[in-house]
């Protein structure tokens, strides 16, 4: 089963591992980045390239408990920021969103996130390059994959008249979650004037 794992520099340099007790809160939702999360509640975590303006796109949403920035995908554990941007760790730059599927669906969330970045482009967002910025949408159980599986293939079809080139994604099973620093949680509020690359791509998800 995957885990919610905080890590500081501090904690990468001692090599622990485990969560700890945190009062961070977000600073739209003003609830907790860190578990335990409600019980009515679900998650999902994906890779848009730079996590900074993926997170921003989701949460100001209604039906959103809160969102975090950080790390999965890879081998190492307790990554830093910068050894994520040597790209040698294996990890993506991903948000987790936590929702309530009573207000908004997965399928909402999908169509988000198909929307906003250019999915055919492969280890690249913007003027973004690395593995660590891939498109990656991570699944809990065989529902979910399925469900992903049948929007990138509809979406695919859409985008490839428009782009004249396949969606690059990679649909994979969830492991651990690593959370990012904490200057980079809610970066484009502390820093608004700060880089994003994300927004509509002009191709509409419909499936």
């Amino acid at each position: 089963m995957f885990e919610y794992i905080h890590n500081s520099q501090e904690d990468y340099l001692q090599g622990s591992k485990g969560i700890r007790s945190q009062e961070t809160l977000h600073l739209i939702t003003s609830n907790s980045l860190y578990p335990p999360f409600p019980n009515d509640t679900d998650s999902l975590v994906l890779g848009m390239g730079c996590f900074w303006g993926a997170e921003k796109l989701f949460y100001k949403l209604n039906g959103i408990y809160v969102t975090a920035v950080g790390y999965s995908g890879g081998v190492t554990t307790n990554p830093s920021y910068e050894q994520v941007c040597t790209g040698k760790t294996g990890h993506a730059e991903v948000v987790l969103i936590v929702f309530y599927p009573q207000i908004i669906t997965l399928n909402e969330l999908l169509k988000i996130f198909w929307e906003n970045h250019d999915p055919t482009q492969l280890n690249k967002q913007g003027n973004d390059v690395g593995t660590q910025y891939r498109s990656l949408l991570t699944y809990k159980n065989m529902d979910e994959k399925l469900l992903m599986e049948k929007s990138y293939t509809t979406y695919n079809s859409a985008i490839t008249k428009i782009k004249k080139s396949e969606i690059k994604t990679e649909i994979v099973e969830r492991s651990d979650f690593y959370y990012a620093e904490q200057y980079h949680q809610q970066y484009l509020i502390k820093n608004p004037y700060g880089y994003c690359n994300h927004g509509f791509n002009g191709v509409t998800c419909v499936f």
